[in-house]
């Protein structure tokens, strides 16, 4: 099975830089109704669903107008959503200050924590676990993502 997602991560960001966006994550994949490409945009407050649409439409079309999927394949665009993955180094920058779940193994032991995302050096993340400073090598963690506790709740008196 060839990659095509270092080409599309090039057309996707040329894209995103004309619609003031940014990609966040692209993720290929096979399914039994053939290749999946699932491309993840994000940006400052967010993004909509209509500009999902909208440069779902506009790769589509560089994408055929290119030919450089020969087989079938869906393409997919969405944000990445409240709880995101962790996996690139920038995704732990864009995370800071945040709440996070990571998942990471010490002297064989495999551990899980929470806390808020503070710092993130060139090979550790430091986070603090109700008010206890802990530091992670990335290359021991396993699985990371954001977490999304809700919101506040409001004052039950109000409309």
């Amino acid at each position: 099975m060839e990659y095509y997602r270092t080409h599309i991560e090039d057309i996707a960001r040329k894209l995103c830089a004309d619609m003031h966006l940014a990609v966040y994550d692209i993720d290929e994949k096979m399914s039994g109704k053939g290749r999946i490409i699932v491309v993840y945009l994000t940006k400052i407050g967010g993004v909509t669903l209509d500009e999902c649409a909208q440069f779902s439409r506009a790769l589509g079309n560089e994408l055929e107008l290119l030919d450089l999927i020969p087989e079938r394949y869906f393409l997919e665009v969405s944000s990445p959503g409240l709880e995101r993955p962790l996996r690139l180094k920038s995704h732990w920058i864009s995370a800071i200050n945040e709440k996070v779940a990571v998942q990471y193994s010490q002297d064989g032991e495999k551990k899980s924590r929470m806390g808020t995302l503070l710092e993130v050096n060139q090979d550790t993340v430091v986070m603090d676990d109700r008010g206890e400073r802990i530091e992670i090598p990335l290359k021991s963690i396993s699985r990371a993502k954001t977490v999304f506790l809700g919101l506040p709740r409001g004052d039950k008196n109000e409309h």
